[in-house]
């Protein structure tokens, strides 16, 4: 298999959740990543929308690195069919290795394993820890609240506007992704359209 153009590490749910439109993003985002020759870093597991995305990278003919602590593999059903699936012992070591194998982040819905993840990386970022573009994919205005509150954080004197910035956020997927590997430095992609 020819190495990857690009590496995106996409947070979402080990539930599928109650709209099937989620799962239909999911599967859309790992379509779109594999059709471009890019690689999903995602959590290692099969379950809900973490596997929706991971067999429909896979599916179209793009690696999967997924990475899963040992006492998750049977919650989360770990994914066997991963390109390369890293078994490890704690949730630091696998947020470490999953950001160590992105050029951009990418969080769709998901509970708070998800939004741990998203305040992690959006953390690392605005401490200089990476400089990886990092994106929100508000599905439906699923992160809707999220997001008000963020700027009433703003409003308080507890955020700054720089913070804001450092975060691409979207309804549609499409368009994010593209930014988002635009940003990571390669070439502009192609459109779901045109797969």
């Amino acid at each position: 298999m020819a190495e990857p153009a690009f590496s995106v590490c996409v947070y979402c749910g080990s539930r599928p959740g109650r709209s099937p439109e989620f799962a239909e993003t999911a599967r859309a985002v790992g379509r779109w990543i594999g059709a471009q020759g890019g690689q999903l870093v995602y959590g290692g597991g099969r379950a809900g929308l973490m596997g929706e995305v991971a067999d429909a990278t896979l599916a179209a003919g793009g690696r999967v690195i997924g990475v899963i602590p040992r006492t998750l593999v049977e919650r989360e059903h770990a994914h066997r069919g991963c390109t390369e699936l890293h078994i490890v012992e704690t949730m630091h070591e696998r947020k470490r290795l999953m950001a160590e194998h992105a050029d951009a982040f990418l969080a769709l819905p998901g509970g708070i394993g998800t939004f741990e993840e998203l305040f992690e990386t959006w953390t690392w970022h605005q401490l200089g820890y990476h400089d990886k573009p990092l994106g929100l994919l508000n599905q439906g205005g699923y992160y809707d609240h999220l997001l008000t509150f963020v700027r009433h954080s703003i409003a308080s004197g507890l955020m700054d506007e720089h913070q804001w910035r450092l975060i691409d956020t979207d309804r549609d997927a499409l368009p994010l992704l593209q930014r988002l590997v635009t940003a990571a430095g390669f070439p502009a992609p192609t459109s779901l359209d045109e797969i």
